[in-house]
């Protein structure tokens, strides 16, 4: 007898639908299991082939659970906001609403063909002003908290503000504090908060209106349409997760992830220890400050290099050089930040004209500007060590600038050696001392003679978390005198306006900034960017627990019940990304006593990416009938991606 697969599968999942069979309780004496996947962005396509590996592999362990006598948690939903479903509705000249309303119709559909056990009743999409009422509310306590630098965690701003008042700073007393105007008063506070408003440099893309992120720039032009990018100062939010960058390095040996996931994290975190130093300019008034984690080299500093974007550049250009300078700069202009960063075997630089003066020995160093030196990490200048650092040597070969050896034999004059475990030569007070002895020395005379300090640092910057586009959350902040003021949080949510078009705003500002009856209030002017995709996906885990609940995001009830997510499943392209962001935003929930623990997922799995090609065949709509592309116009067909395999001879 052979197997109606299509009957015997349609009538089952009609049971599961219509009985609820995997619907979740939170009220279980069975001990709980939460399995969750990474959910998909509604895309146009549909699901893709790498969806079902990682869904299908879960769906076998939560139903393998169940049958262990756990309360499974086994939820999903979808990342329906953000680039993705904007570009797309552009491309296909719809509003992003309906198609994305549509494409989620598709993947449940596809979903549920395939036969997997999720509760329904809990699907999140993040687009949904139910569920982005709740995104806005976090941001808002994100806004009214600060990290506390002496107990390590985020509080209340009104806690700084108290002490202030009472106690002041290191920078102000409290009566000097009581004297600012609100706006002075503000713009302090803006400097502690953890959602904060401040300049920062984008790629800003003329011919799309908006702000792009560094992936989605390519040799200096927009990955979608190509169009050329340049850098532009301009406000917008940030996330401080910079403050947390000791503390997702410690939670890293809590968790079970891989040791390339936390490898990745680390080293994107990028955690440091060195010193700062003042550096004298010939003929300026000007200091150039650099952070270095090898003082002991100070003796072989051949040439000093500053971002492209560090403000001394137009300080300290010479006349001469001023022509070579402009020109470089608009190139740099063009590069993204990963091109730059990542391009190591393009040399590029262009002198300035000015001279540093080493404090140690009164040596003249040049001062260079170099596209691989970025503004946002340390102080945006190095001193460069070109028998010791290759990217320097490599500089200094291709601008043929004079090599101070100060490791003896172990520079062979071919390659840099960033040994430590050289004695020391031509390198005064620390001649003879073993390198790595010799650095805390260099940085005793350092502080000794005032000219610097002992730092800690990390490659990590604060997270930009505004975007000039349509498709996203609101901000709840209204801007009066350039003071941002959080809404009332009794008018969440604050609802995406609906237009039938839309496109950029003027100078620089998102498409919100078009509609004037929408953003000019009698409190103030609506903020017009909205938040990044990232926003909804960065605690949708703890939704899935209570996604019914109006009162709040999530009750404790529920996130004290499931607690962390058991496994997690996903690539490992969100690695510094979204698995950054949720579990900073988790630390946060943690610190203000909202969740009972401060990593989201105790085990991380990648399930891998499907590698090889791939083609389209063609199925004859409603058979089994498939036919080549150059038939498919003579027939009612859907195309079909598959491996290659089963199409090539």
């Amino acid at each position: 007898m052979e197997y109606d697969f299509r009957k015997i599968e349609e009538k089952w999942q009609k049971d599961w639908k219509e009985n609820k069979r995997y619907q979740v309780s939170n009220n279980s004496s069975k001990p709980k299991y939460y399995v969750l996947d990474m959910f998909p962005y509604p895309s146009g396509a549909g699901l893709h082939v790498g969806h079902p590996l990682g869904y299908i592999a879960s769906d076998i362990f939560s139903r393998y659970k169940r049958l262990k006598g756990f309360n499974v948690l086994h939820p999903m939903g979808f990342d329906s906001f953000g680039l993705p479903a904007e570009q797309y509705a552009l491309e296909t000249g719809q509003h992003p609403a309906e198609t994305t309303r549509r494409n989620i119709a598709t993947f449940k559909s596809q979903l549920d063909k395939i036969g997997f056990c999720y509760d329904w009743d809990r699907e999140v999409q993040t687009s949904d002003p139910h569920y982005y009422k709740w995104t806005q509310w976090l941001f808002l306590k994100l806004f009214n908290s600060y990290f506390c630098n002496t107990q390590k965690k985020a509080r209340p701003i009104s806690d700084l503000v108290k002490k202030y008042e009472t106690k002041g700073s290191k920078h102000f007393t409290a009566e000097q504090w009581n004297a600012f105007s609100k706006k002075e008063q503000d713009d302090i506070l803006m400097q502690r908060r953890l959602a904060f408003s401040a300049y920062g440099e984008v790629n800003w893309c003329e011919a799309l209106g908006t702000v792009l992120a560094n992936d989605e720039v390519v040799n200096g032009v927009s990955e979608r349409g190509g169009f050329p990018v340049e850098k532009r100062k301009m406000r917008q939010w940030f996330l401080r997760i910079t403050a947390y960058a000791d503390r997702l390095l410690e939670g890293l040996e809590t968790v079970d992830f891989s040791d390339s996931m936390k490898e990745m994290q680390r080293n994107w975190i990028g955690k440091s220890e060195g010193a700062e130093i003042d550096f004298a300019i010939k003929a300026n008034d000007a200091k150039l400050r650099v952070y270095t984690t090898r003082p002991d080299t100070i003796f072989g500093v051949d040439f000093m290099v500053i971002a492209p974007e560090h403000e001394l550049v137009d300080k300290i250009t010479s006349t001469e050089q001023r022509t070579a300078i402009d020109d470089y700069l608009k190139y740099v202009k063009s590069r993204s930040e990963r091109e730059r960063l990542a391009e190591a075997k393009t040399v590029t630089g262009c002198f300035t004209g000015a001279y540093a003066i080493n404090p140690f020995d009164g040596r003249e160093i040049p001062i260079w500007t170099a596209e691989y030196v970025l503004a946002g990490y340390g102080t945006g200048a190095i001193m460069a060590v070109p028998c010791g650092d290759q990217r320097d040597f490599s500089f200094a070969k291709h601008f043929n600038i004079p090599i101070t050896n100060i490791i003896g034999s172990h520079y062979n004059g071919e390659e840099a050696n960033p040994t430590k475990e050289a004695i020391l030569e031509n390198s005064g007070f620390l001649n003879g001392l073993l390198m790595k002895e010799a650095i805390g020395v260099a940085v005793n005379k350092v502080e000794e003679l005032g000219i610097g300090k002992r730092k800690v640092n990390y490659k990590m910057r604060d997270a930009g978390f505004s975007r000039q586009r349509y498709w996203g959350e609101p901000f709840p902040v209204i801007w009066k005198e350039e003071v941002a003021i959080p809404i009332d949080e009794s008018l969440l949510p604050l609802e995406l306006p609906h237009v039938d078009k839309y496109g950029p705003g003027p100078s620089g500002e998102g498409p919100l900034a078009n509609l004037t009856d929408w953003i000019n209030t009698p409190e103030g002017r609506r903020e017009t960017s909205t938040m990044p995709g990232y926003a909804g996906s960065s605690w949708y885990f703890l939704r899935y627990m209570d996604p019914h609940n109006n009162e709040t995001f999530c009750s404790r009830q529920a996130s004290d019940y499931w607690n962390q997510v058991d496994l997690y499943i996903g690539g490992t392209e969100h690695a510094v990304g979204h698995l950054l962001y949720s579990r900073m935003w988790t630390k946060v929930m943690y610190d203000l006593g909202m969740i009972g623990y401060e990593e989201p997922y105790k085990r991380l799995v990648n399930q891998g990416m499907i590698q090889g090609s791939s083609r389209f065949v063609y199925r004859i709509v409603g058979t089994n009938q498939f036919v080549s592309a150059g038939k498919k116009n003579e027939y009612d067909v859907h195309p079909l991606h598959v491996d290659v395999n089963i199409v090539d001879g």
